[in-house]
């Protein structure tokens, strides 16, 4: 049971990252109606193809997001859907896109992620309905995170993360030139690529130790630059894509797994649900892990990168300190990760976060990255991570 591989993405587009926290020229909205326009044109297929929807979420509008999205691009829809599993909601999107299309539910799907929900400057309403909590997701009266979580200051995302990483040292061992290094190598191939934030900015391993603590052991360059960017792909049927102007990128497999909310809830903090999520998609795709040519796993911590890389199978628990120092993850090396640089150099616009990616591994399976092109690149293995390592999203993607 799973995918056939006849669902592909015949388009991408992303903008270029910037360092600043909000876009007050643009609605949420305008910017997906940008990123549409984008990844069709892209495709070079006729917007009339596009029949099927797959968002996020819309500012401007708390309900009926896909039916306020489908009228303000003019596009009737088949298919809609609104994916919610926060850093992994775009690997989310793909697959069930890519489901959609082979059911024959619809031709085209329109997988769009702004850079931001926020809406402009002017239209802001002052203060907030519900506090932010620092970081906290849930902050409402009578959920779990409020009642016993909230008040005892176990919110945000650094703090736990950073629990994850003592925890794994404490078991494993923790040296931080490894997890540097991650960091280190994404920042070289963020030098390749015009779009990222970091482009023309390396950075050694002494720079990443000499950066300031966040959160013992995280420091500073561990951790993703918020920006602001966007990120959209286009899912088509197999004779789209035949018309397509790109190589298609056939969507093999996926795993998802939700495993909990917050790490409170964890059964193993060192468990985490991409294992799962890895296995079924391998078995879906029948792929093996050595059939991988570039791997664009979710980093919004170098320790998630790190962990990522053993629970997906590509080295032995607890082994992945030393793995990644003995292999180039760099665009030149042995076992290419993040090419365009990740979230850690390239910039973490939001949820599109998630959806840099997805466009990174389709990228270079359709050879279009340029001075990063990774050579006869034909399968890439795609990670999403929402929360605390708590929901997981897998993805196989594959040229012809």
């Amino acid at each position: 049971m799973g995918l056939r591989g006849e669902a592909a993405i015949v388009g991408i587009a992303e903008l270029p990252a910037e360092r600043k926290q909000t876009r007050p020229e643009l609605f949420t909205i305008d910017q997906y109606a940008q990123l549409a326009r984008q990844v069709i044109d892209d495709a070079g297929l006729p917007p009339e193809v596009v029949n099927g929807l797959v968002t996020h979420g819309v500012a401007e509008s708390e309900m009926f997001a896909p039916a306020t999205l489908s009228e303000y691009l003019g596009l009737p829809l088949d298919f809609a859907e609104r994916v919610d599993l926060g850093g992994a909601t775009s690997a989310g999107m793909v697959w069930r896109a890519a489901v959609a299309v082979e059911l024959g539910i619809c031709d085209a799907v329109l997988c769009v992620v702004p850079g931001s929900l926020m809406v402009p400057r002017s239209q802001r309403q002052q203060p907030a309905a519900t506090p932010p909590w620092y970081g906290a997701s849930s902050g409402r009266y009578g959920s779990p995170q409020a009642e016993f979580e909230i008040p005892y200051g176990n919110v945000g995302q650094n703090g736990p993360y950073a629990q994850i990483a003592q925890r794994y040292a404490a078991e494993y061992g923790y040296d931080p030139r490894s997890t540097a290094k991650i960091a280190v190598d994404q920042r070289t191939n963020a030098c390749a690529h015009p779009g990222a934030v970091f482009h023309g900015k390396p950075i050694t391993v002494d720079d990443v130790l000499a950066s300031p603590m966040i959160a013992d052991p995280i420091r500073m360059l561990d951790v993703v630059m918020r920006v602001q960017g966007g990120a959209a792909v286009l899912v088509a049927n197999a004779d789209l894509a035949r018309r397509g102007r790109h190589r298609p990128v056939w969507v093999k497999g996926f795993g998802e797994h939700v495993a909990f909310k917050t790490p409170t809830y964890a059964a193993d903090l060192l468990q985490t649900p991409i294992a799962r999520a890895a296995d079924r998609a391998f078995d879906m795709a029948g792929l093996r892990r050595d059939d991988v040519d570039v791997a664009s796993i979710y980093d919004c911590y170098t320790i998630t990168v790190l962990m990522s890389l053993e629970d997906a199978g590509f080295c032995p628990k607890g082994t992945g300190m030393r793995w990644v120092t003995e292999h180039d993850l760099t665009f030149r090396g042995d076992f290419p990760v993040n090419t365009a640089g990740g979230q850690l150099s390239f910039g973490q616009a939001g949820t599109a976060g998630g959806m840099h990616h997805v466009v990174d591994g389709a990228r270079q399976v359709m050879g279009r990255s340029s001075e990063a092109q990774v050579p006869d690149c034909h399968t890439a293995f795609v990670t999403g991570n929402g929360g605390i390592m708590s929901e997981q999203v897998a993805l196989l993607l594959q040229g012809a």
